[in-house]
């Protein structure tokens, strides 16, 4: 009884929670799809049905482009720094070398550096690269990032040496071994840690600001600022891009959801 009781109570918070985190979505999905005259109606059921909103944004703003010029964008962006951290990772957990510790705790510090100290350098070397208003100015200064570093180095240093040093023993290479034995084994950790930097990149709103001067070179975060006006926001429109944006992060997830769920548990595990 005891034991039922306290399954009855645990499913009971997690419904809550649910339902917390679910009532945004569900709200911006119900605004999206409600005519202009029905914005500002509080049912929680749209009364009727109307898609004029979504039209309305795919008439006044280059929505497909910035889509597409997102999804690029945290697309390499997200195989960039899982690359790198795999490298850099790899070498940090494998390798013993003077200094590799201390070595390890300044790349680490760079994670505590704000973006506003390393913006305007970045800004200048892009600018004097020429790639203002390119897909290359928002990729490329994003390439690597202690975070995935560290992340992965924690999973390295759990994946078990013996195997490593079996596989050195038969003749493969450290390269061979990385990504014929370590990297096969670390699928579910590189999921949830590609979801991460892919949701994190996909609602990135600064950089791409500041780098890009023509909104069709722009980024879909950057797009729903044009529906909040001095006049007052465009709430029907606004939704309706906020949905379209949040479609790809949906997505991803499902696809890739028993990867992450699978990296918690073994993280739990451990």
């Amino acid at each position: 009884m005891h034991l039922n009781l306290r399954v009855i109570s645990s499913h009971a918070v997690l419904v809550v929670l649910s339902v917390v985190c679910l009532a945004p979505i569900y709200w911006m999905l119900a605004t999206s799809l409600k005519p202009p005259t029905d914005i500002f109606d509080r049912a929680l059921i749209p009364t009727s049905v109307s898609f004029e909103n979504y039209a309305f944004v795919w008439q006044n703003v280059p929505m497909g482009r910035m889509l597409l010029t997102t999804f690029l964008m945290a697309a390499l962006q997200t195989v960039g720094q899982l690359l790198t951290s795999l490298l850099a990772a790899f070498a940090f957990a494998r390798w013993r070398f003077p200094g590799d510790n201390l070595l390890f705790l300044l790349f680490v510090g760079t994670w505590l550096v704000p973006l506003q100290v390393t913006m305007l350098p970045n800004y200048v070397l892009v600018a004097r690269l020429g790639w203002l208003d390119t897909l290359a100015a928002l990729v490329v200064p994003q390439l690597a990032a202690a975070f995935s570093v560290v992340l992965m180095r924690q999973y390295m240093k759990a994946f078990p040496r013996d195997l490593m040093d079996a596989a050195q023993l038969d003749g493969a290479s450290s390269w061979r071994t990385l990504w014929g034995i370590v990297t096969p084994n670390l699928r579910a950790p590189l999921a949830a840690l590609g979801i991460l930097l892919f949701i994190s990149t996909w609602n990135e709103y600064f950089w791409p600001l500041l780098v890009t001067r023509r909104i069709e070179n722009s980024v879909v975060q950057v797009g729903l600022q044009m529906f909040m006006t001095q006049e007052g926001d465009l709430w029907g429109p606004l939704m309706a891009a906020a949905s379209l944006a949040s479609l790809p992060i949906f997505a991803l997830y499902l696809v890739l959801q028993r990867q992450v769920v699978d990296a918690f548990i073994r993280s739990g595990l451990r």
